[in-house]
């Protein structure tokens, strides 16, 4: 049985994803969302390699900031990025499968800190990513999700 905490990450994955046009935009896939954590997948394509034949830094960037998006907003409080630094370690090639996976490293009052490793198909150390989260006070990631929740609990499995 699944507990609430991972019901609401599972509900806000899917709320969050139905409106998320850059990261549709760039072919990225949510693998997985549990509270304060996430992992996000994306395909280099030929129209995301720069002048070097290289995938843009700012694409994986963008990769890593949508698994931080997904794990910061895991609990349904609406969080954006108060910032982030990534640095880059090694290049990302026409195909390679990036994969960023985003914890929690705290989560004190409205601010969060989340780390972000982004690896290619092969395990290779691509990017780290450490982005610092605020919290908006009473507001949801994505509204309504208390009666979804609800009725997942009360509804009888086979």
């Amino acid at each position: 049985m699944v507990d609430a905490a991972q019901q609401t990450a599972d509900l806000v994955r899917e709320g969050m994803f139905r409106n998320d046009r850059a990261s549709k935009l760039l072919g990225m896939q949510i693998n997985a969302v549990t509270p304060g954590s996430a992992t996000v997948s994306m395909t280099i394509r030929d129209d995301m390699l720069n002048g070097h034949d290289i995938c843009h830094g700012g694409l994986v960037a963008t990769l890593a900031d949508s698994a931080f998006a997904f794990a910061c907003n895991s609990y349904n409080e609406l969080t954006v990025a108060s910032g982030f630094s990534v640095d880059l370690l090694a290049p990302g090639r026409l195909g390679d499968v990036l994969t960023a996976r985003c914890t929690e490293v705290s989560k004190a009052g409205r601010t969060g800190v989340y780390d972000t490793e982004v690896t290619n198909q092969r395990g290779e150390r691509v990017a780290v990513f450490r982005g610092r989260s605020y919290t908006m006070k009473g507001k949801p990631a994505v509204t309504g999700l208390g009666d979804k929740i609800h009725a997942r609990q009360t509804t009888p499995t086979r």
